[in-house]
């Protein structure tokens, strides 16, 4: 039995036996804001994980737009279901390449925790009406979330995770998310853990993106015609499986993509470990480049694929008229509770003086699901 209680410390001596001096270990993270005594049984990491995956804001990305917002469909990704992938990929390349699946798994599973209702789309028009404000970018209110918004515990406020789960969080970059440099983590580059976190992100949306598109048809397989990386697909899975129908060849295709990314991204991590091996993770910090990566060929026909999507899944008729809706709710929500700030909740009420209504109601809108958002602008409008 008192092998149990020193689980703790098993798991972390195991770390060193297991893990690349370059990775991340748990018993020698920077710590946590605010003073805790050691869990008997997790690591820092797996206490991140779980803080996480048990908070409101986690809960709520069920009902968060990816890219479609078909509330009578429940075939589509959420984000929610996005995250799930991105979460399940980071932690097989972080096995695959030896290093910490927990905090790998934790940075995936909290890197969409800022995203408002409504996809990006929801993003750009609460960063417009916060212009003068601050600005509203959800790489940003993600650590906002965990450090701050969220509030479980009775002597402080946030989820109080570890500096580098933050860390993590504050470096996530990927195509379509750039974030600038917080004083706090400084200007180097993301442990090797939060590097597989955004590569994770960009393999899981390119894939389940083209699925969802292939399956919502608002593309088909000829308008793929020109796109290298899916053409190589389908013909290794059309020689695997001559006689399967189209839909079941279409997931098989943007399933094998997600194997495709996966292999490449360890052949060419490796490669350049093998250039140049880090000594420690903050060796890793300040390498010129990422060390988790793409090969220059993969990266190529992945643009190739990620500029198709934009072109003719993103700004799709039906998406953006969408998103012209949603805008709409947002828009009106936000001005509604700028005249009418006693109809936020008591606790938001309570922050106006302090922080600024505008700040706070971006908070309130940011934190609601696609459907309570469209609820309340229904429930408003009619008055």
């Amino acid at each position: 039995m008192s092998d149990i209680f020193k689980a703790r410390q098993m798991l972390e001596q195991q770390e060193h036996l297991v893990l690349t001096p370059y990775a991340v270990f748990a018993d020698q993270s920077r710590g946590r804001c605010h003073l805790e005594p050691e869990h008997q049984y997790r690591t820092c990491f797996q206490r991140d994980h779980d803080r996480i995956i048990h908070s409101a804001a986690f809960r709520r990305l069920e009902a968060k737009t990816q890219v479609y917002s078909d509330a009578s469909s429940d075939y589509y990704r959420t984000r929610l279901t996005h995250t799930i992938e991105v979460a399940q990929i980071a932690r097989t390349l972080a096995r695959i390449l030896r290093l910490n699946m927990d905090l790998a798994g934790a940075a995936a599973l909290a890197h969409d925790l800022g995203h408002p209702p409504f996809g990006h789309k929801g993003e750009e028009v609460l960063n417009k009406l916060m212009a003068d404000h601050g600005g509203f970018e959800h790489n940003r209110q993600s650590l906002r979330i965990v450090d701050y918004l969220e509030h479980p515990y009775p002597n402080f406020r946030g989820l109080n995770l570890t500096y580098e789960t933050r860390e993590c969080l504050a470096k996530h970059e990927t195509r379509y998310d750039q974030t600038d440099p917080i004083e706090e983590f400084g200007p180097g580059r993301a442990p090797l853990e939060g590097q597989i976190a955004n590569l994770s992100d960009a393999i899981a949306y390119n894939s389940h993106d083209l699925d969802d598109a292939l399956a919502y048809e608002l593309i088909t397989e000829d308008d793929l015609h020109a796109v290298e990386i899916y053409q190589h697909l389908k013909q290794k899975v059309e020689s695997q499986f001559p006689h399967t129908k189209r839909h079941v060849r279409q997931l098989r295709s943007a399933k094998a993509l997600i194997d495709l990314l996966i292999q490449d991204v360890i052949t060419e991590t490796a490669r350049r470990l093998s250039g140049s091996t880090p000594t420690n993770v903050d060796a890793v910090r300040q390498a010129n480049s990422n060390i988790v990566a793409h090969s220059p060929h993969c990266y190529n026909q992945l643009s190739q694929l990620q500029d198709f999507l934009l072109e003719r899944v993103y700004l799709h008729p039906s998406v953006i008229s969408a998103q012209q809706e949603a805008s709409e709710q947002v828009i009106f929500l936000f001005s509604f509770y700028l005249k009418n700030p006693d109809q936020l909740p008591d606790r938001y009420q309570q922050r106006t003086n302090e922080q600024g209504p505008h700040r706070v109601i971006c908070d309130y809108i940011a934190g609601m699901t696609d459907r309570f958002c469209r609820e309340l602008y229904r429930c408003y409008r009619q008055k």
